[in-house]
Order: structure tokens, then sequence, then C-alpha cells
């Protein structure tokens, strides 16, 4: 099933969220430990984490009394994969350009 790549593009758009999806892909990291690098309270926290998972970013698994969030490598290929599309569109552009303005 494709992803809504609105829905991670608006989610990525927070600098927050993009400091949680960098942690994360060096490996699962609690809720606690995450929220303990964002000065902010743990309900507005818990925000964000909510948003990166209703876009399919991350995922959490409840163990005890712990959440552990993981990445979801999926959703972040397919934006790779436009962002490649779109640098392929761009560069070639930006050549016919050149060539038009070596003439």
């Amino acid at each position: 099933m494709p992803h809504d790549l609105s829905a991670a593009f608006s989610a990525l758009s927070d600098p927050t969220r993009r400091a949680v999806v960098e942690r994360l892909a060096m490996g699962p990291g609690s809720v606690s430990s995450l929220a303990a690098h964002h000065a902010m309270a743990l309900p507005t926290f818990m925000r964000h984490l909510k948003a990166l998972e209703n876009c399919g970013l991350v995922r959490s698994v409840k163990k005890g009394r712990v959440r552990t969030c993981h990445i979801e490598a999926a959703p972040l290929m397919e934006l790779q994969g436009w962002f490649e599309w779109q640098r392929r569109a761009w560069e070639g552009r930006v050549d016919r350009l050149n060539t038009l303005a070596e003439k």
C-alpha cells in the first residue's frame, strides 16, 4: 500500500519531528529517551510522535511500561524516490538550459 507523501511531508515540516526521525534512524528509542532531548511537556511531544505514526514514518510498541519507537523505512524510501525523480527532472531542465545558453 503506497504511503501518503503529503502527510509525510507535512509531518517532516516540523523540526522536532525531523529530529525524532533523525534520531530513530540510528536505532529504536523509548518515548522518554526521545522526549528528553526536547524542551517541551510530554503530552506535547506525544502529539509529535502521533503525527509521525499517523503518516507511517514511525511505529511504536508498548512492552510493559515502556513504549519504544522504531522508524519505518518504506515511507522514507518513497520520499527518497520522489526526491530522486525531482532531481533527475531538474537536472534535465538545467542541462537543456545550459545547452541553449551555449548557443
